[in-house]
């Protein structure tokens, strides 16, 4: 795993960053540290929208990371900003609609940097579902797909 530059720094990010970005910050910040890589990788998340600026991760999504031995503690909602198209090597997406919305806010220069988070998946699907109207199945249906994302944005940072 020596293959990971100095620092690569990831952004996930999704609309309100309380259910899925959060998510994946905190599961793949997990399988970072099981490889020992922490001071080898930044990461944050954040959304395309104001909504929930300052809040926590929706309940939900912290108790299903909870049972699956994941923390979401400390993350707050934050909307993205023009400088992290700058700051970050990595601004993945949930979804279509967000990574649209990426690419308009985001220079031109910084677009190759923009990715949807399933395309590190060994699934089909290419986008993470919003489970913040569902039932708690939702949260586990996003766990289970960031969890397999995150393995695969593992695999590809550490070059194999």
């Amino acid at each position: 795993m020596s293959d990971i530059k100095e620092k690569t720094s990831i952004l996930f990010v999704c609309m309100g960053n309380i259910c899925r970005s959060p998510t994946a910050e905190g599961v793949f910040r997990h399988y970072v540290s099981q490889a020992g890589l922490d001071a080898s990788v930044v990461i944050d998340s954040a959304g395309t929208h104001a909504y929930h600026v300052g809040e926590p991760p929706d309940r939900r999504a912290q108790a299903a990371a909870e049972r699956r031995g994941m923390s979401l503690q400390g993350i707050r909602a934050r909307r993205v900003a023009d400088e992290d198209f700058e700051r970050f090597d990595f601004v993945i997406a949930m979804d279509e609609d967000n990574l649209l919305l990426l690419k308009d806010q985001a220079p031109p220069e910084h677009h190759s940097k923009l990715r949807l988070f399933l395309e590190y998946s060994s699934g089909s699907e290419r986008e993470v579902p919003d489970p913040y109207y569902g039932g708690a199945s939702g949260f586990e249906r996003v766990l289970d797909l960031v969890e397999d994302a995150s393995r695969g944005l593992l695999e590809t940072l550490s070059g194999r």
